[in-house]
């Protein structure tokens, strides 16, 4: 059977030092809401519930229906609200990247993965009651949600999350010469498992929603 992601798979592609429009449809994601550092215990935990719910999902369906499907990429949204910072994390988005000067523990994060058709709630629900066995401590933090993200600018980063500065300046500013600017929070996606990858191999797709 064909890869059920390849009538997404255009999202999830980029090339490193270009910037591409995309229009992103309503999807439905598992998603896991917290704050704080992002390598501390509460991202960890989340990124486990996701991995292990999206798995459950797509091997249930495969024995449910037989459909074959992959699990799709991590993904986050990230912001902040620190007093005198520009813009909390709108700043960032926009090409400030001066993140190295801001309390981690403020970051606020939304950690997702996007669930393909013909995954649903119900088969995401089944999944999340499988799992519970494994004692989880975000899985009844685990939400799922359809969003419409809209139009889009989107480049590749090659490397680690600390250099991704000039790359969101790039983005910023084809933006802005398109005539567009930032709307809504900065987006990442990991291509690949982050937890897994060495960071000058790492790849993070990241997607500034535009108006």
């Amino acid at each position: 059977m064909s890869d059920l992601r390849e009538d997404i798979s255009v999202f999830y592609k980029g090339r490193k030092g270009s910037v591409d429009f995309v229009d992103v449809p309503s999807l439905l994601f598992a998603v896991v809401r917290g704050q704080g550092d992002p390598e501390g215990p509460d991202f960890a935990a989340a990124l486990h519930a996701l991995f292990t719910v999206s798995y459950a999902a797509h091997f249930g369906l495969k024995k449910q229906t037989g459909e074959i499907t992959k699990v799709m990429p991590l993904e986050a949204l990230w912001w902040f609200d620190a007093p005198g910072q520009p813009q909390g994390m709108q700043g960032v988005a926009a090409g400030f990247s001066g993140l190295s000067g801001i309390d981690r523990e403020s970051w606020q994060w939304q950690a997702m993965m996007v669930q393909p058709a013909p995954i649903d709630e119900g088969v995401l629900e089944r999944a999340t009651e499988q799992s519970r066995a494994k004692g989880l401590p975000s899985l009844d933090l685990l939400r799922f949600e359809r969003w419409e993200e809209g139009r889009c600018a989107q480049t590749l980063h090659v490397g680690p999350y600390a250099d991704e500065g000039p790359t969101i300046a790039l983005l910023d500013s084809v933006i802005t010469a398109a005539g567009l600017q930032v709307r809504g929070k900065h987006h990442e996606i990991y291509l690949g498992d982050p937890r897994r990858s060495a960071p000058e191999k790492l790849r993070t797709l990241i997607r500034h929603p535009v108006v």
